[in-house]
């Protein structure tokens, strides 16, 4: 079916910040045929007309997250990353079941969902239970299986040929995607590392990993090789192809020159890295060095929320604090960061911006409220989004033109019914 889509205005998504006033998107078949003033679009035809009060912005892409760990939300409080990790989470991940994973990202899918994440990338356990789920939301996710050495999990060797498999399984309409993701350079053998690298390349597929999050996590690799972990993931030729690094904080120069020189795209992740005191990101020198950078959530028991419009701010704010500049990182950037950037960063250049050709995954913010007022020039509506903006004023989210999202509510799953049994399966997995 056609449909017609009018808005006050049009949040494009790309890095100039581009926003139509008194706008129209057109959607026919999943996918938008224009864009533009209202005064200037083609005949409608018989496409069903949808009048929204507020403004439409393009599906904001969560380019880092670990969806299933609602499960843990707010679980470990207080604790940094290395002891929350060995004493809360992983004593818990190990007693997870397929059925835990697959209700958890249902509900935390339904949650980002209602804050306007359209995609997701996953890097989390029983890849195939987070694509059920993602499928009965109507939600997109790429979806990293995971490579990690752990006593409950098969050996990494059997792990990377589970991802292998993985790959001819995918659907075609570009819902779900899946990749490999091992965790960290300090928890998996270089040469696994590399043999993951290689396969992704192949294929064509993300690989997706930590790199750098705290200070210390790659000092026993920097006093073993006398490399810094990006220059020792060069070395090992696990960069090139499609590589996402998780987080980046502590990056010096050399480094960041190594990312721009693969093309490492990074996932930015502030949220986290604050909650966890791992330190703040350079953002503004990565960018100027031209890498691609998307905005993360990371898990939800590490941020604790899957609002990624909450995270713009708090991308902004630490990005002109650190650089004492208060045009460091403009409000037209950081919804790029969630939007174009976002998508580029994660290699899918069907998502991310309305723009005719691209995937009709839209977002309807209603501006009826406040905080999106005065506007004297149409910029001040992303400046009211970062800085004023929360996941609360989604009101609508349609994915590939099919709306999941109506009037802050689900259309494809009960929350209610999933809120109650993620408690139940929490507290059995807290319990031991």
């Amino acid at each position: 079916m056609s449909h017609r889509f009018t808005a006050r205005a049009v949040v494009v998504g790309d890095r100039e910040g581009t926003v139509v006033p008194d706008a129209v998107v057109d959607v026919d078949d999943g996918l938008i045929t224009w864009v533009g003033p209202a005064a200037d679009a083609p005949p409608a035809g018989d496409a069903e007309l949808v009048e929204l009060p507020g403004l439409l912005m393009p599906g904001m892409v969560n380019t880092h997250s670990h969806a299933p760990m609602v499960l843990f939300r707010g679980q470990g409080e207080g604790l940094p990353l290395d002891r929350w990790l060995q004493e809360v989470m992983w004593p818990r991940e190990a007693r997870l079941t397929g059925d835990d994973v697959e209700v958890a990202m249902t509900a935390a899918s339904a949650e980002m969902l209602r804050n306007g994440v359209t995609t997701s990338v996953e890097m989390y356990f029983h890849s195939e239970r987070i694509a059920a789920a993602v499928g009965t939301t109507g939600a997109r996710a790429l979806i990293l299986a995971t490579l990690i050495p752990m006593p409950s999990l098969p050996p990494l060797q059997e792990q990377l040929a589970d991802a292998l498999r993985l790959f001819a399984s995918a659907p075609d309409d570009g819902s779900v995607e899946f990749g490999i993701g091992p965790h960290a350079a300090y928890t998996v053998p270089l040469p696994v590392l590399r043999e993951a690298a290689q396969l992704t390349r192949e294929h064509g597929r993300l690989l997706h990993l930590h790199v750098a999050e705290t200070a210390t996590e790659g000092a026993e690799l920097l006093a073993t090789h006398g490399l810094s972990v990006p220059a020792l993931l060069a070395a090992h030729d696990v960069l090139g192809g499609r590589v996402l690094a998780a987080h980046c904080v502590h990056m010096d120069d050399g480094d960041l020159d190594l990312w721009a020189e693969y093309d490492v795209a990074v996932a930015h992740c502030p949220a986290s890295n604050a909650k966890l005191a791992s330190g703040i990101a350079r953002l503004r020198a990565m960018l100027d060095r031209g890498i691609r950078v998307g905005m993360g959530t990371d898990g939800p028991a590490s941020n604790d929320g899957l609002d990624l419009l909450a995270d713009l701010r708090l991308a902004a704010s630490f990005a002109r604090l650190s650089e004492r500049s208060a045009t460091a990182l403009t409000a037209a950037e950081a919804v790029w960061l969630a939007t174009g950037g976002a998508a580029d960063a994660i290699g899918r250049p069907d998502l991310g911006q309305l723009t005719a050709g691209r995937r009709a995954d839209l977002v309807h913010v209603d501006t009826r409220d406040l905080v999106f007022e005065p506007v004297g020039d149409p910029a001040d509506l992303l400046a009211h989004l970062v800085w004023s903006g929360a996941g609360r004023h989604v009101r609508d989210v349609w994915v590939a033109g099919r709306q999941v999202v109506r009037d802050a509510a689900s259309t494809t799953v009960d929350t209610e019914a999933l809120r109650l049994d993620v408690a139940q399966r929490a507290a059995r997995l807290a319990a031991g």
